[in-house]
């Protein structure tokens, strides 16, 4: 069984905990640590969690919201960290003390219980890289930060029952906003971040492959609201807007199955 939950989602911070049991053994997976490290650690502890029951980290790309304790936290514990090569680049190559592994598009990896499949999304970032999570019975979708759904990333999304996905904003919201027009050039771009009927036409392409629930994540605080974010995606899944989970900077989500 797959167990998760954000422990923050948006521009103020992001953090995912990914959950699997395996007989007696209970993988702990940390998907982005874009948080500081008393406030991880405070997160963790609302969650029933430490930090030292984390097995592995993965990094979805270099951006600050994303990084955030990483290293701290890696060091400190002596966890594994996992991202791309040109993720590490893009963050100056810091010494990891022999905790940095590579991770690669389309290759698998095996952390404890889970089988890990990251891929390349399209985001302005040097090699970045979302990922699905199984534990062989049910799969779990990671999909934020990306500015379109190339084909490649829905391929990699069939057969996700769950997928925690990316509403940033609301196309109008983003345009009446105060942010300065690069900024929204950027925001609503091809390699910027998901408008909400961008998410929802992915979850509607990867309904038929069996995807039955859908948790709205890296919100905007300025450019959306959640009932936005709820409304899209249960048009999409045919579903009521109450089923639609929504994670938030704040607090993220509460524990949900996968």
């Amino acid at each position: 069984m797959i167990r998760f939950k954000s422990l923050g989602s948006g521009s103020s911070g992001n953090a995912t905990v990914v959950q699997a049991r395996a007989a007696s053994h209970i993988t702990h997976l940390l998907v982005d640590c874009g948080l500081g490290i008393r406030q991880l650690d405070a997160r963790l502890g609302q969650a029933g969690m430490l930090a030292e029951q984390i097995d592995a980290i993965f990094i979805t790309h270099e951006h600050a919201d994303h990084i955030g304790c990483a290293r701290q936290v890696a060091l400190r514990e002596r966890i594994p960290v996992w991202m791309s090569r040109g993720t590490y680049g893009a963050m100056g190559e810091p010494d990891f003390d022999g905790l940095l592994r590579i991770a690669c598009d389309d290759v698998d990896i095996e952390i404890g219980a889970l089988a890990v499949l990251p891929f390349t999304v399209p985001h302005d970032a040097r090699e970045p890289l979302q990922l699905t999570c199984s534990d062989g019975a049910s799969t779990l979708g990671l999909l934020t930060d990306l500015g379109h759904a190339s084909s490649h990333v829905l391929a990699m999304l069939a057969g996700c029952g769950t997928l925690l996905l990316e509403c940033n904003h609301d196309p109008h919201l983003l345009a009446a906003s105060t942010y300065p027009p690069f900024l929204k050039r950027r925001v609503g771009g091809a390699y910027g971040h998901l408008a909400n009927d961008a998410a929802a036409a992915i979850a509607q392409a990867i309904r038929p492959a069996g995807l039955k629930q859908v948790v709205a994540a890296h919100l905007s605080e300025q450019n959306n609201r959640p009932e936005l974010a709820r409304q899209a995606l249960a048009g999409a899944m045919g579903c009521g807007e109450a089923d639609i989970h929504v994670a938030d900077g704040p607090s993220g989500c509460g524990w949900l199955t996968a």
